[in-house]
Parts: C-alpha cells; sequence; structure tokens
C-alpha cells in the first residue's frame, strides 16, 4: 500500500515537473515570438490601457500569437510595472520580449522642435502650428491672448523664448512647449545680466534683451558678436542713432519685400533707428545665449560704424571717414542676392527619436 502511494506521489511529482517544464517553455517561445511587422508600426498607448488589453489588441490583429501567455506573464512578473502612455516603436524583428522592454523602460518617442536663432515670433508660431504630433491649442488666437495663456497678459511676446532644440512626446500641447521655451529665456537672461559688464546703458535687462536681438540679427560671423555690441553700446552712449537696418526691416513688417529704400529710412516707426533714438521698443527676434552675452560683455574698442562686406563679415571704422569708404569699397559692389545679415533660416522638419 505504502509503496503504490510513493508510486503515485512520485508520478504525480514527476508530472508536475514536466508540465512547470513544458509551461517555461511555451511561455519562453512566446515571449521570444517575432512580431509579425513588415515596417515600423508607432503602437499608441493610450492612458488607461492595460498590458492583457494590448496584447490581445496585437493579437487580434495578427502581429502576435498566444497572447494568454503574455498577460499571464506580465501577471507573474511585471504586476507592479506601470504602463506609461505615450507612443512606442515597433520594428521588423522585434520579439514579444523586446516590447515588453520597451513598455519597462518606456521608451516613448519623442519628436523634436528647433527654435531658431533670429526668428521673429510669427515665425515661431508657424513652426508650433507645423508640427503634427503637437496638441494645437493655439490656432486663432492673437498674439496677445497667447501671452494671457502664458500667464504674461500685456507682455510683447517678440524675443520673450529661447531658440533651441525642444523634444515633446504625442499629446504634448503647443502652450506647454512654448512655456518651456519661455521659461529657458528668462534662466538665460537673468544668469548673464548677473555677471553683465558695468557702465552698460541699459536700465534693466529688458533692454540688454532688445541690444542681444540686434546683434543676432546682425551678425554673419559668430566671432563679431562682441565687436557688434562695442559698436551698438559706443553709440548709445555718445547719444548717436544706432541706425540698424534689421529694426526697419522689422518695423516694416509685411511691407518689407527684401529692400530697404530711402523712403523707408526716413519714415518713422517706433524700430526705424534712422529717425528714433535709443533702442527700439521691444526685440526684433529671438536671441541666443551668445548674443546676450555679447551684448553684456561687449568688446572694448573706439569704432562707431561698421558696414558688410557681402559674405556675412564687417568692416568697421573708427572716424566717419574711414567708414564713408568703406561703403564706397563694399556697397557698391553689391550683388543682388546681397545680405547684410545672416540669410533666413528654414523651419525644420519635425524629428523623431525615442526618449
Amino acid at each position: 500500500m505504502i509503496r503504490k502511494l510513493l508510486s503515485l506521489l512520485f508520478c504525480a511529482a514527476l508530472l508536475m515537473v514536466v508540465a512547470a517544464g513544458l509551461a517555461a517553455w511555451k511561455q519562453r517561445s512566446v515571449l521570444e515570438q517575432p512580431l509579425a511587422l513588415h515596417e515600423v508600426r508607432l503602437l499608441d498607448v493610450q492612458a488607461g490601457d492595460t498590458p492583457g488589453g494590448l496584447f490581445r489588441q496585437l493579437e487580434a490583429e495578427g502581429l502576435l500569437q498566444d497572447s494568454l501567455w503574455l498577460r499571464l506573464y506580465w501577471r507573474m512578473n511585471l504586476a507592479e510595472q506601470p504602463l506609461h502612455s505615450g507612443e512606442y516603436r515597433l520594428t521588423p524583428g522585434m520579439t514579444a520580449r523586446d516590447m515588453i522592454t520597451l513598455w519597462q523602460k518606456a521608451e516613448i518617442v519623442q519628436y523634436s522642435l528647433t527654435l531658431v536663432e533670429g526668428w521673429n515670433f510669427r515665425q515661431l508660431r508657424t513652426a508650433l502650428t507645423a508640427q503634427s504630433k503637437l496638441q494645437q491649442t493655439l490656432q486663432g488666437l492673437s498674439d496677445e491672448e497667447v501671452m494671457a495663456r502664458l500667464g504674461q497678459a500685456g507682455l510683447h511676446p517678440e524675443g520673450r523664448f529661447f531658440p533651441d532644440t525642444y523634444r515633446y512626446t504625442r499629446g504634448v500641447t503647443d502652450l506647454e512647449l512654448l512655456q518651456r521655451a519661455f521659461t529657458r529665456l528668462q534662466t538665460v537672461l537673468a544668469e548673464e545680466w548677473e555677471q553683465r559688464d558695468k557702465d552698460l546703458p541699459y536700465k534693466d535687462a529688458y533692454q540688454a534683451l532688445i541690444m542681444a536681438s540686434i546683434i543676432e540679427k546682425e551678425t554673419g560671423v559668430p566671432h563679431e558678436r562682441g565687436e557688434i555690441a562695442g559698436v551698438f553700446v559706443r553709440r548709445l552712449a555718445r547719444g548717436m542713432l544706432l541706425q540698424t537696418d534689421p529694426t526697419v526691416i522689422y518695423g516694416m513688417g509685411e511691407r518689407y519685400r527684401g529692400k530697404i529704400t530711402r523712403n523707408d529710412l526716413r519714415r518713422p516707426t517706433p524700430y526705424n533707428t534712422y529717425t528714433q533714438a535709443g533702442l527700439p521698443p521691444t526685440p526684433i527676434a529671438m536671441v541666443g545665449r551668445e548674443a546676450i552675452h555679447a551684448a553684456l560683455h561687449p568688446t572694448e574698442g573706439k569704432s562707431l560704424y561698421f558696414v558688410a562686406r557681402g559674405d556675412g563679415s564687417h568692416v568697421f571704422s573708427n572716424t566717419l571717414a574711414e567708414h564713408n569708404r568703406a561703403v564706397r569699397e563694399y556697397q557698391l559692389k553689391r550683388r543682388a542676392d546681397y545680405r547684410s545679415s545672416p540669410p533666413p533660416r528654414q523651419t525644420p522638419t519635425p524629428s523623431e527619436t525615442t526618449q
């Protein structure tokens, strides 16, 4: 009797070992199965989705088999693992285990938008609108209404956003990204203002930002930023007009068609530094840290004038006579496609990365 009982127990134990082995083999084979993909697929995981539901969905779509085993695997091994919403990139050759690893690491697809130094606010808004993965909440709003949404009612938007590459995931709003750029500019400006040179002709950091935007638009080669800043600072200190074309162009708005006429230089606008003394009332473009730094650390010297060579660089002069000679030498040789400042940069297409 005891022998029979032992024999039965042995058989039962053997069956359990065999069953466990078969279950382990089955689970391993299910995890290592390649997803039935022939091209990249973005799996959109919404808030509230569960791994079990996604396994069933993918099985119904024919991308994997035996979703029951995958659900059991998650329940037994990863029950406490949160599933982050977002887009996950599934690629040909990826296994079910690889997909689960993506979920564990929350490797969500990210997109990027590059805001470029020298862009104005209109160009910034155009770039935001072109981002199909951003949730658009600002379309149809005026610039004033956009600033109010940012909690900055009454603040002029120009130059208030920091040019950089910003990464985001699907569903982030255009307002959120704009807020990040606004906050970043405030941080950079405060850091640079704290380290500024003494005896600068600015009442506050905002005036330095205005100057930085002029430097940004006038600079064709980076190493000239400080020297251009020096010219403008010395002109301000002496009560001279700044006489800089980019401010005139900004004040012309949509009237600007690529050329500035004598009438344009005579027409008074708040931004015409040929007729208005001092700085314009607002920045004229977005500025990088380097332009802000140059505005707050102008290169020492005596130059009061500069003229563009036509290749992005400038000739600097200490006296009006020297400047007039440089004007005759370089401006009379201008080509039809001449630019005194860097050519406008194109809005970049959105790129895609993973978190």
